[in-house]
Order: structure tokens, then sequence, then C-alpha cells
């Protein structure tokens, strides 16, 4: 396939946190939010004259400063993002808006305070308490937690507009990058797609890292090429692929897979579209900020939410993508030292290999990684077994 227009220039957009993107926004006077967790209400902080950046640290690759302050025991993508932060890679941010999902994490959200590792006398970090459960009181408190944690600090501190007004031109620029790149992820159910999961990986990564409104115009562009691009006359790939786990945030790591003959059709991680990318309806007669919290509340698959119901749910949620995109085959990961995906992938692992409370059983792959690809030589040996065996088991399947 002809090579996509903006592919290069979203990829050089990926390599540092303060992309140009990020730069000409600064420049206009707007608020950088920065933000690392699905939990986290990202259409909110594209309000008013503010953008949401996703925390990522490309290219780290020994976090030495930062294990000294969190021990080597301490998960590697919270490290690789306070790192960075010593090494003055987001200092362009105003506020980071974090959570206490995760001890791990919010440890490094508080060292940006304690350490002062933002030069702007302004900065401030807020972090959410996010429920465990999903009822109706459950749903209440998260509203009141989005009030009193992202609202009232930035009204105060920098003036922010959530006027209802503000709300709905958020949500409606939301909702039209989810459009994007739902269509996009339909088209790889194609037996031969126009498009390939690391291009995906990279166009999804930018829509979570830079202004929406600025990253907008290149995605309705890349959007058209794809509507009209040609496919290689034959499938390139040996088998199709879901991949579910933590934070992802490395298209190397996509690229891999794909480069040993998995293509990956379907993304359910933290950094991934699945979910997070579908539209937030605004319903008549319920404000704009219910309607966001509801989005966020109820949508979210995150392993922290306890319960035999969302468990449950949680494996139906990737088997149900596994047969709507005709996954051969399910690759769960996790960050090394993460408990809640640490649990989940082990939990995965054997609900999909014996069909449990589900109406077969999936091949499945476990992985755990660092954040950087440093063990890539065992990675690519892992996948191209696996994508090996997923071709015996069609083979065998035909006789």
């Amino acid at each position: 396939m002809r090579d996509l227009k903006h592919l290069i220039y979203f990829e050089n957009l990926l390599q540092q946190a303060n992309n140009d993107l990020v730069q000409d926004a600064c420049k206009d006077g707007r608020l950088a939010l920065a933000w690392n967790c699905s939990y986290i209400p990202e259409v909110l902080l594209d309000t008013d004259n503010c953008f949401g950046v996703r925390l990522r640290a490309p290219n780290c690759t020994n976090p030495d400063m930062a294990t000294y302050y969190m021990t080597n025991r301490s998960c590697p993508y919270s490290k690789s993002i306070l790192e960075r932060a010593f090494e003055g890679g987001y200092n362009f941010i105003s506020a980071l808006i974090g959570q206490e999902c995760c001890t791990t994490m919010n440890r490094m959200e508080q060292y940006f305070e304690y350490c002062e590792l933002i030069p702007n006398d302004k900065f401030f970090c807020t972090y959410l308490d996010m429920p465990l459960r999903k009822t109706e009181w459950h749903a209440g408190y998260y509203r009141r937690q989005i009030e009193q944690k992202i609202i009232q600090p930035l009204e105060k501190v920098y003036g922010v507009d959530f006027s209802e007004e503000k709300l709905r031109k958020a949500v409606e620029q939301f909702n039209e990058v989810c459009r994007i790149i739902t269509e996009m992820n339909a088209m790889r159910m194609a037996d031969n797609p126009v498009i390939t999961g690391y291009e995906f990986h990279v166009i999804q990564l930018c829509t979570l890292t830079c202004p929406k409104d600025l990253i907008l115009p290149y995605l309705r562009e890349t959007l058209q090429e794809l509507r009209e691009r040609k496919p290689d006359p034959k499938p390139w790939y040996r088998a199709r692929i879901l991949i579910a786990g933590s934070e992802i945030d490395d298209p190397e790591f996509t690229k891999m897979l794909e480069m040993a003959g998995g293509m990956v059709v379907a993304d359910r991680y933290c950094f991934g579209s699945m979910p997070g990318r579908e539209e937030i309806p605004l319903e008549e007669g319920k404000d704009v900020l219910q309607s966001i919290a509801d989005y966020y509340m109820w949508r979210n698959q995150c392993p922290r939410a306890m319960g035999p119901e969302n468990i449950i749910a949680r494996k139906k949620y990737i088997f149900d993508l596994a047969e709507k995109y005709r996954a051969d085959g399910i690759i769960v990961e996790n960050m090394k030292f993460c408990e809640y995906w640490g649990y989940e992938r082990a939990q995965d692992g054997m609900w999909f290999y014996e069909g449990y409370e589900l109406p077969r059983s999936i091949p499945v792959c476990q992985i755990e990684k660092d954040y950087t690809s440093a063990a890539s030589g065992q990675l690519r040996t892992r996948f191209q077994a696996f994508i090996e065996s997923l071709e015996i088991k069609k083979i065998q399947a035909q006789q």
C-alpha cells in the first residue's frame, strides 16, 4: 500500500511530549493539562482555553533518578514519567490531573509537587478518587469528584470557563475525533484492511497527546486518504490479533508484532481506542457534565473495578471485540509490577483458554513487559511462536 501522507509527521509528534502542536498551542497562551489514566474525563481537559496531553515518556531508556525515589520494583511506566519530569520534559504543563487508582502512579504524581518539578508558580496536581464499584451512588460520587478535583481548582487558579456552552463545544470536538477513529477502526474488520495496526496505533496516540483542534485537520485528511486507499492484492498478515492490557504507548510494540505476521485488529489497552473513542451522547434534559460523568463511569473497563459483575463483564467485552473483529487470538499484556493488570492478565489467560463464562475458548498469549522495548528480542520470539501456533490451529481446523 502507498504510505500515508502524514504518517511521518504523526510519528514525529510522538517523539516528545512537548511536540510541535503542543508548542503552537502554548504560544497562543493556552493551558496544557497533563493526565495519565482512562478514568480522567479527557473531554473536560479540552474545555475553554485548555487542552489535554496524556503523559508519555518516549525514548526513556534508564529511569535511574526515578528509581532512587520509587524503588526498582515500581511500575516502569510511572518511573519513566517521573524521570522525564526530572529531565524537564513536561515544563510546559499548567496542571497535572491525576488519580488515586494506582498507588505507584499516585506517588509519581505527588513527586511533581514535592520536588517542584514544574517551573510554574500556578502549577498544581489534583487527584480523583475513583470508585471501586459501578452503582448509581458511585456514579454520583464520581461526578462530585470531577467537580471538586478538576472543575473547581481550574476555575479558581486559571479562571477556566466550564459553562454549559463551553462543555458542549468540547464534547462536539471530542465526538468528531471519535467518529474519525471509529471509522478507521471499522476498516480493520475487512479481510484485507487499508490500514495497519501500527498506523492506527500512531494516529490514536496523536489524538491523546496533541490539542484536538490542531490535530483534527490532519485526521480528516488522513481519513479521506484511507477511504480512497487501495489495499495490497493479497492480505499481508498471517493471523488477526486483539491486544488487551495496560499502558502500551510505544507503536514499536505493535510494529514488532505485525512484522511477525500478526495484524492488530483491536486495541483494548489503556492508550487504545476501546473503550474511549465512542461518542458521548448528549441527552435532552440531562446537563452536559452529567453526560460526561456517565460516559466515563459506565464505559470504563479498567481492572480496578471490583465485584464479580465487573470482572465477568470485562472478559465478555474483550470476547465480543474478538468476535466482532474476527481475531484469531488474543495477546494480554501487563507492565511489570502492575498489580491490577498482573492479576487481570493471569485471569484473562485462564478464562479465554478455558472458555469460562464465555461461548467458546480463544487462543491467548500472556506478555509481561517493561515500559521500554529493551527486551525486543524476547518479545519478537514470543510473537513469532504465537503466530505460528495460530496458523497450525487453522490448518488443523481445515483437515
